[in-house]
């Protein structure tokens, strides 16, 4: 009977999540009226010129031309109807082609004699129809920890939102300070809804700070001892602070998450051994945490590498593509991705034995039953 309460249990929770997240979806179709913006519906579009074109380094691209008839959804102008003149490319590297039925932001000026431009699309559908499928997996798989495991994400975004607001209201004054804190503050509110409050909890976020402290204390020293020759700070575009600071910040926040990720794994496999082994010593818990990290690092070093070069994979075609050499596009478009991604692996390999060593420490001990 139990069990039967239960399934029908998950299939109402399936059923609601599924509905909730379609009539969500849904609604932002209809939303324009809580933009500031501008909002209008693409409700014809006309093909007006195709033109094929080849560049100095034989790129080839086709340029088009595209004549848009938009409604207004929002604000003074709602009903009203424009027909704009929309150029774009076939390869879409800085514009676009529309569709019927697309919502675009558009600009309508005050001077009559100015034309109406479109200055991009609303996307909010899309992003909503992704944050609902992947909350919609997270609670049916892992169901309550699927949830604490997205509450996490939420107020982590809301807390980086915020710091990088106070970074900008500073104009970068204290970004080692308020970013310092930041990480602290990430390790330990991820820690804490995703594990729980215990002393699991404390030796992960222990081998979590260890591990990170030591690995940007090492490449300090490193960048101390050679005078930061081949660290590029230039390469960094759109910076308008100093980039050091900016480079160290997102070195310590990308290596937080890869130790981070490690030092679970070792800590909790290590407090299973030890639920299931109540007698084992810690030199053996210490011993297992140094397999159980040899056996993860090999493959999570990889995937670091993999996030780093899907992160430049675009620019660096586009680099190559220009005429520039591979010392060029390395120098300027994945020299720091590559630091920033030798940081992580020393802090990846330091987690294994700092991790091992607390959890052998810090594991509660056997408990002596009454005679």
């Amino acid at each position: 009977m139990k069990q039967r309460i239960k399934q029908r249990g998950g299939l109402w929770l399936t059923i609601i999540i599924v509905v909730v997240g379609l009539i969500g979806v849904g609604l932002t179709r209809f939303n324009a009226g809580f933009y500031r913006q501008t909002v209008a519906q693409v409700t014809h579009v006309t093909a007006s010129s195709r033109t094929k074109t080849t560049d100095e380094f034989e790129n080839k691209d086709v340029d088009a031309v595209q004549t848009v008839t938009v409604r207004i959804l929002n604000h003074k102008h709602q009903g009203q109807t424009y027909r704009i003149k929309n150029s774009y490319t076939q390869s879409g590297a800085m514009d676009q082609a529309y569709r019927r039925g697309d919502q675009v932001f558009v600009r309508i000026p005050a001077n009559r004699h100015s034309a109406v431009t479109i200055q991009g699309l609303k996307r909010d559908t899309a992003l909503a129809f992704v944050v609902w499928i992947a909350f919609a997996l997270l609670l049916l798989i892992m169901r309550f920890s699927g949830f604490m495991a997205f509450l996490s994400v939420a107020l982590n975004a809301a807390l980086f939102y915020a710091a990088i607001q106070i970074d900008l209201a500073t104009n970068g004054g204290h970004v080692y300070t308020l970013f310092g804190i930041l990480a602290v503050i990430f390790a330990a509110l991820t820690l804490w809804l995703v594990l729980g409050w215990g002393r699991q909890m404390w030796v992960t976020f222990g081998a979590t700070l260890a591990g990170t402290g030591l690995a940007v204390v090492i490449s300090l020293t490193v960048f101390a001892v050679t005078h930061e020759r081949g660290v590029t700070y230039e390469s960094m575009q759109y910076v308008t602070q100093v980039p050091r600071p900016l480079f160290l910040v997102e070195t310590i926040l990308g290596s937080l998450g890869a130790v981070m990720d490690e030092s679970t794994d070792i800590v909790a496999s290590l407090f299973q051994l030890k639920t299931e082994r109540p007698d084992i010593e810690p030199n053996q818990i210490f011993k297992s945490g140094l397999q159980i990290g040899h056996s993860i690092m090999g493959p999570l070093i990889n995937v670091l590498f993999l996030i780093f070069m899907a992160d430049t994979f675009a620019m660096t075609l586009l680099y190559l593509r220009n005429g520039n050499n591979w010392g060029y596009t390395f120098t300027m478009n994945m020299s720091l991705g590559m630091v920033q991604s030798l940081i992580s692996g020393i802090g990846i390999v330091l987690a294994i034995p700092v991790a091992s060593w607390l959890a052998s420490r810090l594991m509660p001990g056997e408990e002596v039953k009454p005679s």
